[in-house]
């Protein structure tokens, strides 16, 4: 019971994380590596694929590989955690942590999301 509340959280968290890159984009644009091209498809194209993974997770079908997705896709976002660290942890009008939240942030939290995505790609899918 408590594996499947798991995978519904983290597929609720992902589909809500998704919409947030079109309800609030200004959030998301100054954490985007400025060596990465077009910042407003880059969150389009985030957004796009987290609702699309979190709603991955809520069926058998394709839990393992909406799992897998999602921990492909939080990896392929270690640089802006590592951007966010570099810039001083602050943008202007937005979000702004003590230097150490950041890295807790990249070195404990971020590794929790790609494990609790991981244990999906294992064990037999639960859902609809």
């Amino acid at each position: 019971m408590l594996k499947i509340l798991l995978r519904y959280l983290l597929g609720l968290f992902f589909v809500i994380a998704g919409f947030n890159h079109f309800l609030n984009p200004e959030f998301y644009f100054p954490l985007i590596p400025d060596y990465l091209p077009d910042p407003k498809w880059i969150n389009a194209i985030s957004g796009i694929l987290e609702i699309l993974l979190g709603m991955g997770i809520f069926w058998k079908k394709f839990s393992k590989m909406a799992a897998w997705g999602i921990v492909i896709l939080l990896i392929l976002f270690t640089p802006s955690h590592i951007y966010f660290i570099q810039i001083g942890s602050c943008v202007d009008d937005g979000l702004c942590v003590p230097e150490w939240v950041a890295w807790i942030r990249l070195l404990v939290i971020h590794p929790i999301l790609v494990f609790w995505a991981y244990i999906f790609t294992k064990n037999k899918s639960y859902g609809i």
